[in-house]
């Protein structure tokens, strides 16, 4: 089986900061109050002018660019999103048209804020089946759309962003393996209840709000401290390694809380949890791109080292990444 890598990371972040402070003359909330219980100090919010293509755009030309490929070289574009421009055609096309990848299939894929992971995970069996050799993923968000801004409850989590990367067939062991998974009996946890088929656009809908996200804030918190968990333990006894040896966890950008006690109980150092939901707040299916970004420019991640991304949420999906680093480059 051909054995795949990242050659590169990209990533799209608005430049418009909404802090703490900006949310406390919105709804009835203080900084105090956010930072205890997420640890969120800012999020960025997309321009008026700016659909998630746009922002998806943007990610995938930066790791074009640092992989040094023409968009010509793409097979494959997957896009995992819960906030697509439309609902038909797939985000991913207008992605494609943007920058001019002609030779490029383009799908979305749903899986809220494991999205990103569920997408690696296409693109790399595309390779390994001979499908595709240069694939592009990208998780991206404007999160900030279909947020209430009146619901202190949720509109202090959300931001809005993109993160990318390119796959490429590789003649060493680099994406170990992926492993996904959903739980639907907690699929009302979180969820966008209006504008489908279920409760279609209509003047009720409207009124009632049920085209922003909901959640259930302490389930939630519960059902993602155990994913965490189970995700890293069980990823760590399929890869015949002790916990010990991951060098770098890549948890799912949520809340700090859920990130410090998943730590806790797995007896692992914080320093071994890369963060950056504190600038960001949470981008759904975005969130693990960027922060894998982000953590190669900040130097956490050198050849040799064995990575792991572990993302959850509506669904209740989960969806864990193993990834031993290669380094950036064709």
């Amino acid at each position: 089986m051909t054995e795949v890598r990242i050659l590169s990371t990209g990533v799209y972040l608005p430049e418009k900061r909404l802090t703490n402070a900006d949310l406390e003359k919105m709804v009835d909330t203080t900084d105090k109050w956010i930072v205890e219980r997420t640890g969120i100090l800012e999020r960025r919010i997309a321009a008026e002018e700016d659909a998630t293509s746009d922002l998806a755009t943007r990610a995938g030309k930066s790791a074009l660019e640092r992989a040094g490929l023409e968009p010509g070289a793409l097979d494959l574009i997957v896009l995992a999103t819960i906030s697509p421009d439309m609902l038909c055609p797939a985000t991913a096309c207008f992605v494609q048209r943007n920058l001019g990848a002609a030779n490029a299939a383009a799908f979305d894929i749903s899986a809220a804020c494991s999205g990103f992971v569920y997408a690696l995970s296409m693109g790399a069996n595309a390779i390994r089946a001979g499908q595709a050799k240069h694939v592009l993923v990208i998780g991206a968000e404007t999160m900030s759309r279909f947020t209430d801004w009146e619901d202190r409850n949720t509109c202090v989590l959300f931001g809005d962003g993109a993160g990318a990367a390119i796959l490429a067939p590789s003649d060493e062991p680099s994406l170990l393996f992926e492993s996904l998974g959903a739980d639907g009996t907690l699929a009302d946890l979180i969820e966008t209840p209006g504008g489908g088929s279920r409760n279609p656009a209509s003047p009720e809908t409207l009124e009632k709000r049920l085209h922003y996200i909901r959640l259930k804030g302490r389930e939630v918190f519960k059902s993602a401290v155990k994913v965490l968990e189970s995700c890293v333990r069980k990823s760590a006894e399929r890869l015949g390694v002790a916990i010990r040896d991951i060098d770098l966890i890549i948890p799912h950008q949520a809340n700090v809380r859920i990130i410090e006690a998943a730590a806790q109980r797995l007896d692992v150092p914080m320093e071994k949890m890369y963060l950056n939901v504190q600038r960001y707040g949470n981008t759904s299916g975005a969130t693990a791109a960027i922060a894998l970004h982000e953590a190669i420019e900040e130097n956490r991640v050198h050849p040799g080292d064995l990575i792991m991304m572990i993302t959850f949420g509506s669904g209740f999906t989960y969806a864990t990444s193993v990834i031993r680093w290669l380094g950036n480059g064709v």
